[in-house]
């Protein structure tokens, strides 16, 4: 458990970045741009990916580029979804993205639902339910401050069904894939940053670079500690899932109320202890 117990540490310290960035007025979308150069390097050096294979498949670079674009405009969400909705909340809409791998396998592939995984998913949008934020307008009216939640929460299911059937391609490896797909996401962030220092709605900042370098570095670790961990506990898949995404949901929230006081109400509190029992119920699924 020592490397699912680092992978939890790289994730939360990322969380914890996005949340120091609007504070020290570090450009959030620059940083994670410049977050994948860093992750595509670390990749190389580590997971010494084929790209010769890569070339042979050629039919897949869609499905590639679809998954880069989706996960740079994730993790532009979920910088924003912290910034407005809190580090806790934001864990809580990421780990209960689990939810929708399910509901996938059940809907589009016909994978039958057995009780254990019927009570998951109950519980599970119950936990989404209590979890999301409730603020004031300038008015005064009561509204539900859910959408960058439930962009979090969409977005990374929809992204850990891709990232599923990337891992069932036997042809090319999933390392050799994560790679073409951080690299595919670093050429599309460039194209994004030349516009904006062109158009001067941005400019190069020396801090916002060590930022997005940090980013990526936490990034890239908190993946590679959680491959080491399946690698070594492969008959336990699931003890592995629902340790990282129990992990994740309670290290945040400690460090989301204590060391940045983030609000959460009684229900909010109640939605996390929720969404800690729906992913240990998944685990005996």
């Amino acid at each position: 458990m020592f490397y699912i117990f680092l992978s939890i540490l790289c994730s939360v310290a990322v969380a914890v970045l996005l949340k120091l960035f609007n504070r020290y007025s570090i450009d959030s979308l620059q940083a994670i741009i410049i977050n994948y150069p860093t992750a595509l390097i670390l990749s190389y050096l580590f997971f010494k990916p084929d790209l010769q294979i890569v070339g042979q498949h050629s039919n897949l670079l869609p499905e590639y580029t679809i998954l880069a674009l989706l996960l740079l405009s994730l993790f532009y969400f979920i910088s924003r979804s912290i910034t407005y909705s809190g580090m806790v909340i934001t864990a809580v809409a990421q780990r209960l993205s689990l939810l929708i791998p399910v509901l996938a396998a059940f809907i589009l592939f016909g994978e039958q639902l057995n009780p254990i995984k019927i009570a998951g998913l109950l519980t599970g949008f119950l936990a989404i339910i209590l979890s999301l934020p409730y603020t004031k307008n300038e008015d005064g009216n009561k509204k539900a401050s859910v959408f960058f939640p439930l962009i979090v929460f969409s977005g990374t299911g929809v992204i850990d069904v891709l990232f599923n059937r990337l891992a069932q391609n036997k042809e090319v490896p999933f390392t050799t894939a994560l790679s073409t797909v951080f690299g595919i996401a670093m050429f599309l962030g460039f194209i994004v940053l030349a516009y904006l220092f062109t158009t001067g709605k941005s400019k190069f900042s020396l801090k916002t670079a060590i930022g997005g370098l940090l980013l990526g570095s936490f990034n890239f670790f908190s993946i590679i500690f959680y491959l080491k961990a399946l690698h070594l506990e492969s008959t336990k898949p699931s003890v592995i899932f629902s340790a990282l995404d129990v992990g994740v949901i309670t290290l945040g929230s400690i460090v989301g109320f204590f060391i940045f006081s983030e609000k959460l109400s009684l229900r909010n509190k109640l939605g996390i202890l929720v969404a800690i029992i729906s992913i240990i119920i998944f685990s005996f699924a």
